[in-house]
């Protein structure tokens, strides 16, 4: 049972990521910055999308940015730290969220 949940939790951290790159995408200015700091092109990003070690880095990039994450948070009615509890479901999570 505790697998299922685990999974359950993951795939929302997946669904999360793939929405947090929605909200970066709809907005030239962001998704600009966003591949001003990573050093990514939109090709890499479309690449990306289904790799669940891309998608906690675009939750990381979220979570490094206050302003952005509150935005964010608020847009898609989630509290900032069930972003920063479901960040930790995806690969390469830092433990200091």
């Amino acid at each position: 049972m505790m697998r299922h949940n685990t999974q359950n939790r993951s795939e929302e951290a997946e669904i999360l990521a793939i929405n947090a790159l929605g909200f970066l995408a709809s907005d030239g200015e962001r998704l600009q910055r966003f591949m001003d700091l990573s050093g990514l092109d939109v090709a890499a990003i479309r690449a990306g999308a289904t790799d669940p070690a891309f998608l906690g880095g675009i939750l990381d990039h979220l979570l490094g940015d206050e302003s952005l994450l509150l935005i964010f948070a608020e847009d898609q009615q989630v509290p900032p730290e069930r972003i920063a509890a479901l960040r930790r479901k995806l690969p390469g999570a830092a433990v200091d969220f």
